[in-house]
């Protein structure tokens, strides 16, 4: 079977998928703007793509992320008909579509099957776009018009995906009813095998200072350090913590970026302006107890879980962090915000600990009730690694679930493009 494979940032979530198809003897190509040339992975072919054309000047906002995946979406079909004249025609294609750079592909293949990688439907509830008050849009009457514009790619695609693929149910229960019969939920899958608990790990920090399992580390992740993930109430808690925990050492891992939500004002950093919010409540000596890591390799992350006494999780009702799963997995004690992505993952009192996410009171007092028992501690560590293992495994369960998934698709008849 010949597979077209797409993604903005490959092979992003494809990382396990395309080197499993490629090994059952599947001929994958993958088209990206990643590259630079063609280069081989894992047998499999990768080309790039350029991204032709520029975001209009003072185009409308409500337009202008549309007309970012209208340029993507364009500038994949040009690549893909110069694929077609050098004689490849994928029986499947398969992406994560939220960069629209799938959006023409049909046209150039109307007879392969389309796969899509579905991550998330932009809702106008106001558990959606009105959780955090904070951060409300100057004229929140409007949000349901800017989201649906926002859907404008969810929607196209949605007409040519023969099916789709969603890592969590509460993703999945994002898309409208006429996609959810054609998506399956089935995790991209936990390594439980590298992602496990290591006593004798060891994690330097930014003074140099070599942190184990025998202090008492506090860790916090986003990919980003931004209010989607919690980020201002964990250091709105901070001053609490550092105080009541005068041994513990804080470690953050995170950007300054923004991968979800709004750019901080100003030219500021969220990172920036919640230091400054609470810096005159934390004497300099306890500042030298939080470690802000940056981004860092997976095998740092991994060292940081493997000390992490107790590990905060925060989110907005949004796409469930990896780091979650794979922090339960290194048998990390977890305090997580009680909201409908997290609670699917982790049980209250069973694999962690909750807290509504804003209660940064209750999220200190009970951070410091987990720290201060041992024993609750390792028991949740084991329960949580033990239901990773069983639901979210790569190698046993996950990926065997997305290979047949993909085999699957060649049974379903290709839904041409529409007028």
């Amino acid at each position: 079977m010949k597979i077209l494979v797409i993604h903005q940032n490959f092979p992003g979530q494809y990382k396990h998928l395309v080197p499993a198809l490629a090994a059952r003897g599947h001929q994958v190509v993958a088209l990206t703007p990643k590259v630079q040339k063609p280069v081989k992975w894992h047998t499999v072919t990768i080309l790039p793509y350029e991204i032709k054309g520029q975001s209009t000047p003072g185009i409308q906002p409500w337009i202008a992320d549309f007309e970012t995946k209208l340029l993507r979406g364009a500038s994949c079909y040009r690549a893909a008909l110069d694929l077609k004249h050098k004689g490849f025609e994928p029986d499947m294609i398969l992406a994560h579509h939220g960069w629209g750079e799938s959006m023409f592909l049909k046209d150039v293949w109307p007879k392969a099957r389309m796969g899509l990688y579905c991550e998330l439907y932009h809702v106008t509830s106001e558990t959606f776009v009105a959780f955090d008050p904070e951060f409300q849009k100057p004229s929140p009457e409007l949000d349901p018009l800017r989201i649906r514009m926002k859907n404008l790619n969810n929607r196209l695609h949605e007409e040519i995906m023969d099916a789709g693929i969603s890592p969590t149910r509460f993703q999945a229960n994002t898309f409208p009813p006429e996609w959810r019969d054609r998506i399956t939920v089935a995790h991209d899958g936990i390594d439980t095998d590298v992602v496990r608990p290591n006593p004798d790990a060891t994690l330097e920090v930014t003074d140099g200072r070599i942190l184990t399992r025998d202090d008492e580390v506090i860790t916090f992740i986003n990919r980003n350090l931004e209010p989607y993930r919690g980020y201002h109430i964990f250091m709105r808690a901070l001053p609490e913590i550092l105080k009541r925990r005068p041994n513990a050492h804080v470690t953050i891992i995170g950007g300054d970026e923004v991968s979800y939500g709004a750019r901080a004002p100003d030219g500021k950093t969220w990172k920036q302006i919640f230091i400054d919010e609470v810096s005159d409540r934390v004497a300099p000596e306890d500042w030298k107890r939080v470690h802000y890591l940056g981004r860092v390799p997976y095998e740092r992350f991994l060292a940081m879980m493997q000390v992490s006494r107790a590990h905060v999780y925060l989110t907005y009702p949004f796409v469930l962090s990896w780091s979650l799963l794979e922090a339960m997995s290194a048998e990390c004690a977890i305090l997580a915000s009680d909201t409908e992505p997290v609670r699917e993952a982790l049980t209250e009192g069973e694999t962690g600990w909750m807290v509504d996410f804003f209660d940064k009171e209750r999220l200190v007092d009970r951070l410091c009730a987990l720290l201060d028992d041992p024993e609750e501690r390792a028991r949740l560590g084991r329960n949580a690694r033990a239901h990773v293992r069983e639901h979210y495994d790569l190698r046993t369960r996950c990926l065997p679930q997305h290979v047949e998934w993909v085999e699957s698709l060649m049974a379903l008849e290709p839904r041409p493009p529409r007028d």
